[in-house]
């Protein structure tokens, strides 16, 4: 995905350290950078972290961002619903919006059948078959920060997150799979 993030960037879930969004190269000449966390505030290089709840984002005027960037939150977020009117609400009409959340997806085992074969003990499986494998499928493991409530689909992501935005890419990285989607609002 190559998008275009600038002017005024909205991180939701932002932490005070080098892992922040808001600390990425292509975010060093945008306008104004502010992120929101449950338990600040803080001040980190070039931005503020303010304390607020992503549910009802009450210190920000509709359409007040160019940019909102949200990842490894709404997992979190016993009501992440809430949380996706907020970013529709904040974010500017063509606004970029980012989102990123722990998934599962359906893995492809086909591909190395052949050499799952080379294995005595594994053969007689592989030759009956690998759909039982791909049954379930592999997803991040839990990880309290301070809950852990949600995995999503690439689906949820397209048709939940990304309801009427335009130009939505979703791209799934990892193993266990982390999806990542964008759209223009």
């Amino acid at each position: 995905m190559t998008r275009n993030a600038g002017g005024s960037v909205l991180e939701i879930g932002a932490v005070p350290s080098e892992e922040s969004l808001l600390c990425l190269p292509c975010l060093r000449t945008v306008r104004e950078k502010i992120g929101i966390n449950l338990d600040g505030p803080h001040q980190f290089r070039d931005f503020t972290i303010r304390r607020e709840n992503a549910n009802a984002m009450t210190c920000f005027p509709d359409e007040s961002f160019d940019t909102v960037l949200c990842n490894a939150t709404l997992e979190h977020d016993p009501f992440f619903w809430k949380t996706l009117e907020e970013i529709r609400r904040v974010a500017r009409k063509g606004a970029l919006v980012v989102i990123g959340v722990p998934g599962y997806t359906k893995l492809d085992l086909d591909i190395a059948k052949d050499k799952w074969e080379q294995i005595p003990l594994l053969r007689p499986f592989v030759r009956r078959g690998l759909s039982w494998l791909t049954a379930s499928t592999l997803t991040l493991q839990v990880h309290h920060y301070p809950g852990d409530c949600y995995r999503f689909s690439i689906q949820a992501v397209r048709q939940v997150f990304f309801e009427e935005f335009k130009e939505v890419e979703i791209e799934t990285l990892m193993v266990p799979p982390r999806i990542i989607g964008s759209g223009i609002r």
